[in-house]
């Protein structure tokens, strides 16, 4: 932490090293289009991450039900059906009696009779399993504000650096990386508008 004693070019240093590690994290993350202005923030970052992370668990919660739901009736629809094969298979070779083929014919229309049942249980539960991923439109306009902020934090630090910078490194910037990255470069030709840009811009200043 910095104190009032603290060298103004240590902390110069420090906020740098700071703005090169997120600038380089949303490099990595492929996120270089410009962004709008969050119009509605949560005031604390870790309340929508644990917001994501609960509706991600109770996603995860919901599939996992269901399947546990679900897999008992394709069990036994594989299992009864694997039998009546096999059963059928000694019919067709003269292995069972009269009555024994009565009964698994009686048993094979009672197991047709029974899968439209077995298989619309299944569905709903296919059906729960596809439900419980409406989290993703959720998160995704959370992680979308959470990284508009990001990107506006990481300019204002890019414009902190550019205007309290010493001038011996101040002199080596190109003109047009003095006006800073903006949010918005619509009409404006002579700002600091990609990632490279940025990156550029740090190691002119020595990051």
């Amino acid at each position: 932490m910095f104190s009032s004693e603290t060298n103004p070019s240590t902390m110069y240093e420090h906020i740098g090293q700071m703005t090169r590690k997120m600038h380089d994290a949303l490099r990595d993350l492929g996120y270089d289009k410009s962004l709008e202005k969050v119009a509605e923030t949560i005031p604390d970052a870790k309340d929508r991450l644990a917001y994501i992370a609960t509706l991600t668990e109770n996603s995860a919660e919901r599939v996992l039900n269901a399947t546990d739901i679900a897999k008992p009736f394709q069990d036994k629809l594989e299992s009864q059906a694997q039998a009546l094969s096999e059963r059928w298979e000694k019919l067709y070779a003269n292995l069972l009696s009269v009555e024994e083929f009565k009964r698994l014919a009686e048993e094979t229309r009672q197991y047709l009779k029974d899968v439209p049942n077995q298989t619309q249980a299944t569905n709903t539960q296919l059906l729960e399993i596809v439900m419980a991923q409406d989290f993703q439109d959720l998160t995704g306009q959370v992680i979308k504000k959470m990284m508009g902020m990001v990107k506006i934090l990481e300019t204002e630090l890019v414009n902190f650096l550019i205007e309290f910078s010493p001038d011996d490194k101040k002199g080596e910037l190109n003109t047009s990386l003095l006006n800073g990255p903006v949010i918005n470069p619509e009409g404006k030709t002579d700002v600091v508008t990609s990632q490279q840009q940025v990156d550029d811009l740090l190691e002119s200043l020595g990051f």
